[in-house]
C-alpha cells in the first residue's frame, strides 16, 4: 500500500515539476524578449512596434505550450489512473486467493489462523477500495 502511494506522489511531483518548468520557460521567455527589446537603440514608434508584433507571437506561442501541457498532463492522468485499476484488480485476486487457501486448509485449531488471514484480506481489500477513490479523484480532477 506504501509502495502505491509513493508511486502516485512520484507521478504527482513529475506532473506538477513538468507544469512549472513549462510556466518558468514561458516567463523567462517573455522577459527575455521585452529586456531584449527595450535594450535595443530603436525609435520609440518602431519599438512599440515590435513589442506589439512580439507579443502576438508570444501569445501564440503560449497558447501552443498550454495545449501541449494540458494534453501531456490528461494522458498521464489516464496512465495513472490504468496503472491504479490493474493494481486494484490484483489486490483483490490475491485477497481471494488468500482466502480461498486459509479455507481449503481450514481446520479446528486453525480457526485463529483464518480469522487474522480474514482480516489482513478485509485490509487489503479496504486499501484496494481506497486506492479506487483516490484515483477517481484525480481523475476528475484533472478534467
Amino acid at each position: 500500500m506504501s509502495t502505491t502511494n509513493q508511486v502516485t506522489k512520484e507521478n504527482q511531483e513529475n506532473s506538477t515539476a513538468g507544469r512549472d518548468f513549462v510556466l518558468g520557460s514561458l516567463i523567462g521567455g517573455i522577459v527575455g524578449a521585452v529586456v531584449a527589446l527595450l535594450v535595443a537603440p530603436k525609435s520609440g514608434r518602431e519599438l512599440r512596434g515590435n513589442i506589439n508584433e512580439s507579443s502576438s507571437e508570444w501569445k501564440a506561442r503560449a497558447g501552443e505550450w498550454k495545449d501541449r501541457a494540458v494534453e501531456s498532463s490528461s494522458q498521464l492522468s489516464k496512465n495513472v489512473g490504468e496503472k491504479s485499476q490493474e493494481l486494484g484488480s490484483k489486490v483483490k485476486e490475491s485477497t481471494k486467493g488468500i482466502q480461498e487457501k486459509v479455507k481449503s486448509y481450514k481446520s479446528n485449531e486453525d480457526e485463529e489462523a483464518e480469522k487474522a488471514a480474514q482480516e489482513v484480506a478485509e485490509a487489503i481489500e479496504e486499501a484496494a477500495q481506497e486506492l479506487e477513490k483516490q484515483q477517481s479523484s484525480t481523475s476528475s480532477s484533472n478534467i
